[in-house]
């Protein structure tokens, strides 16, 4: 196809695919004359992943190029490769020097060990725990560590869901794919799930009032 029937089917601009190029993050074309190149499926799929990255992962152009260029390393594990995908998907918030966050870190390295995950304290998902679990120290709410394991069963059930998921895709680039989006919007449909199974432990526990009614039409 032209490059403008892959702008049509991919709904991304000309001009922003010329500039994937120029960056490298899309491979040209294949050249049929001059001034005239086709792309094809893998082009397709490249740009739906890059614009999934810049969309829904909140990528900025450097971290696309350094995912794909993992996703492009044929001596690079997957499993190196999805996670080059995931450690860019952290929050980006300031990480304060206090009392708060060196406990927090040492609570995190802690769950690590105790847990036997093969990971480490340092990967940048472990410096966002750090950081949440410091801000609600000092909101008050240190004792929020004393449910930390429950929270860590829930997210190891959680995260083979993910893999699970991942599992079913072929290539690479659609294993990526579906890490970015099932850690963005992923998180927003378990926090969905988690706010409903809130009203529902709460009203078992205080509530006096029964189910609430279906309404017919």
């Amino acid at each position: 196809m032209r490059m403008r029937e892959l702008s049509r089917t991919t709904g991304v601009p000309v001009p922003t695919i010329k500039y994937y190029v120029r960056e490298g993050l899309l491979p040209p074309g294949e050249l049929t004359s001059p001034n005239q190149a086709t792309y094809g499926e893998a082009h397709e799929r490249r740009l739906r992943l890059i614009r999934a990255l810049l969309d829904v992962g909140g990528m900025k152009v450097a971290e696309i190029a350094d995912v794909l260029t993992a996703i492009d390393d044929p001596a690079r594990p997957v499993h190196k490769v999805l996670g080059a995908a995931a450690d860019r998907l952290g929050n980006a918030s300031v990480e304060h020097d206090d009392a708060e966050s060196a406990a927090a870190h040492a609570v995190v390295a802690g769950l690590i060990s105790r847990r036997g995950w093969r990971t480490h304290e340092s990967d940048p998902a472990a410096a966002d725990l750090s950081k949440a679990l410091a801000a609600m120290a000092r909101l008050g709410h240190g004792a929020f560590v004393e449910v930390l394991d429950d929270y860590a069963d829930a997210a190891e059930q959680v995260a083979r869901a993910d893999l699970a998921y991942v599992g079913r895709r072929v290539s690479v680039e659609d294993m990526v794919e579906s890490v970015v989006i099932g850690t963005v919007l992923g998180e927003a449909v378990f926090s969905g799930l988690r706010r409903l199974a809130h009203v529902d432990a709460s009203t078992k526990l205080y509530g006096t009032d029964g189910p609430p009614e279906r309404k017919t039409s």
